[in-house]
């Protein structure tokens, strides 16, 4: 085993030294897919998970628990769901968007709205009551105090980001599903990884493992020290 990890740090400098083709078509695909769909599910989730967490109304705990149960829906099943959906026979078929990389950015969009909206919800609920009103009492609209209660809830915000987008980039399930973990089209790393593994190329695997965590890492820090800088 301490050969095969040796290997793999091995391969995955030879593989970022030499620009490997496959290997920057993996990473290209797997950044365009996780980013978009978590970018389209900010978008959408920071409002509603703001209006959510502004206002009272009836049947907010009842939503309440349905998004906390959705922060945790199971990959595999939402990749089932799409797969259905998109698939000949299902509603959406004839977009014939099944095995592409717009299937798996439905599917992971899917997967981050909920958890950005409940990290929303619980950022503008944490705020300090004085300050809406504040806010409020100096003629803010209630467009104004959404954008003054989301600039000073930023950290939090961010965090149900990096979140979602970690969710999202070392999603396998999901984009397996209806993906097809295609080369040159739709392979990502976690399914990239999968394959290597089922082939006994246990070097290659532990290479794209360790590559995805540094990318990760490296994005992480950087939307932390943004985070920091904003505080």
């Amino acid at each position: 085993m301490a050969n095969e990890i040796i290997e793999g740090i091995l391969e995955a400098l030879r593989l970022m030294v030499t620009f490997d083709p496959e290997l920057w078509g993996i990473i290209e695909v797997s950044f365009r897919v996780s980013l978009t769909s978590t970018f389209l599910a900010a978008l959408l989730a920071l409002p509603i998970g703001s209006f959510i967490g502004l206002h009272e109304f009836r049947g907010k705990r009842t939503l309440t628990n349905l998004i906390n149960t959705f922060m945790g829906f199971p990959p595999v099943v939402m990749g089932l769901i799409i797969f259905l959906l998109l698939s000949r026979s299902g509603p959406f078929g004839s977009l014939g968007l099944l095995y592409s990389t717009s299937a798996m950015i439905v599917a992971q969009f899917f997967l981050a709205v909920p958890i950005i909206t409940g990290t929303a919800k619980a950022a503008i609920e944490s705020v300090d009551p004085t300050l809406k009103e504040t806010i409020l009492s100096l003629g803010a609209n209630e467009r104004q105090l959404w954008w003054e209660l989301i600039k000073d809830s930023k950290k939090s915000i961010i965090a149900g980001f990096l979140v979602a987008f970690g969710q999202a980039i070392s999603e396998v399930g999901a984009v397996m599903i209806v993906g097809g973990n295609i080369r040159w089209e739709t392979r990502t790393f976690t399914t990239s990884i999968v394959l290597q593994t089922r082939m006994g190329e246990f070097g290659m695997a532990i290479a794209l493992g360790i590559i995805l965590i540094l990318i990760a890492f490296i994005v992480n820090y950087g939307l932390t020290r943004i985070q920091s800088r904003g505080g």
